[in-house]
C-alpha cells in the first residue's frame, strides 16, 4: 500500500457565483456521462464526464474525499494537502485547544511537518470506482417474492459483491441502494487515517456568517 500523510488545511469557503441557477439535485458520478454532461455543457461547463470521473486516468474523483465520515473536502497539492469547510473540522480544532494555546479562538499555523497535530480516528474516503450491481443483487427476485425472502437474498448479494471487489487489496467496499431500492451500486473506496491539522483560521474568520452563510453559499 502506498501510505501517505494527509495534512488538512481547513478554511472557509467564499462563493462569487451569484448568477448561476442550480439544477438541483446530487448526480451519481458513474452516470453523468449518460444523464448529465450534455446539459452541463451547454451551460459552459467546460470540462468532459470522463473529467469528472474516470477509473482509468485521473479525474476530480481523485481529488474530493469523504472527510470525517460526512463532510467533503478537496485535494490541493501532491503533498497531500487537502482543504475542507471550518465547521467540518470544528471539533477537531477544539480538540487540540487548551487556555494556553486556544487555537479554536485564535486560530493555527504549523510551520513545519513535526509541527502537525494529529487526529485521532479522522479518516478521509476516497472513491476508487463504483459499478451498477442491480443486476447481480436482484438476480432471481421477481414481484411475487416475499419480503423475507426479497431480504435476505438482497443482504447475500450484497455481502458476496462486496467481498469479491475487494478481495486481496487494502480497500473498502459498500453497495448501496438507489431509487427505492430499484438500483444497486457497489463503491469501492481507498481510506487514510493518518490526516493532521496544518492550518485553521481563527473562528471569527471561519464561522464568519455561521450556518446562514454555511448553507446558503
Amino acid at each position: 500500500m502506498n501510505k501517505k500523510i494527509f495534512t488538512l488545511l481547513i478554511f472557509f469557503f467564499a462563493s462569487g457565483f451569484g448568477f448561476l441557477k442550480a439544477d438541483e439535485g446530487m448526480w451519481i458520478p458513474l452516470l453523468i456521462e449518460k444523464y448529465n454532461i450534455k446539459i452541463m455543457q451547454e451551460n459552459g461547463f467546460k470540462l468532459t464526464a470522463e473529467d469528472i470521473y474516470s477509473i482509468n486516468k485521473a479525474s476530480m474523483k481523485d481529488a474530493v474525499m469523504i472527510f470525517d465520515g460526512g463532510c467533503t473536502a478537496e485535494l490541493i497539492s501532491d503533498k497531500g494537502l487537502l482543504i475542507t469547510n471550518h465547521h467540518c473540522g470544528y471539533r477537531r480544532i477544539q480538540s487540540h485547544s487548551t487556555v494556553e494555546h486556544d487555537y479554536l479562538t485564535n486560530g493555527f499555523w504549523a510551520m513545519s511537518g513535526e509541527e502537525e497535530l494529529p487526529n485521532h480516528g479522522l479518516t478521509v474516503t476516497f472513491l476508487v470506482r463504483m459499478d451498477d450491481v442491480t443486476d447481480r443483487v436482484l438476480s432471481g427476485l421477481t414481484d411475487e417474492s416475499d419480503e423475507k425472502t426479497r431480504e435476505k437474498r438482497i443482504r447475500e448479494a450484497i455481502d458476496k459483491i462486496r467481498k469479491e471487489a475487494i478481495e486481496g487489496t487494502h480497500y473498502t467496499a459498500s453497495v448501496k441502494p438507489f431509487f427505492h431500492g430499484n438500483q444497486y451500486f457497489l463503491f469501492v473506496n481507498e481510506v487514510y487515517k493518518d490526516v493532521r491539522l496544518v492550518g485553521a483560521p481563527p473562528s471569527a474568520i471561519g464561522k464568519f456568517g455561521g450556518d446562514t452563510d454555511n448553507w446558503m453559499w
